[in-house]
């Protein structure tokens, strides 16, 4: 399993600013290692984020998106205190779960 992802959440005003960075290889299945073979492909395919218990997003990647991508993104309604759940999905069917608390 990828390493746990950095997720920062604060209230700026009356929306919460989410960051996270998600440690994962991103790998297109066009690269070559060392002895010449290609390396498979092995991408974050799905993201949902929750926050306050309500879907506020979920969306697809695929595997131009560079190696431990970072996201950003601003969520009205939010308030200090809220869980932000985040969920990624990747092509080999690896899951990854984090959680932060909006401060």
């Amino acid at each position: 399993m990828a390493d746990p992802m950095k997720i920062r959440a604060q209230m700026k005003g009356d929306v919460a600013d989410i960051r996270v960075l998600m440690s994962h290889a991103m790998e297109t299945g066009q690269r070559k290692d060392g002895a010449g073979n290609t390396v498979p492909a092995h991408f974050i395919q799905s993201i949902t984020v929750d926050v306050g218990g309500k879907r506020v997003l979920q969306g697809q990647t695929g595997p131009a998106v560079s190696r431990n991508p970072v996201f950003g993104f601003k969520v009205k309604g939010a308030k200090a205190g809220d869980k932000v759940v985040i969920n990624w999905v990747d092509n080999k069917g690896d899951k990854r779960t984090d959680e932060a608390t909006i401060g």
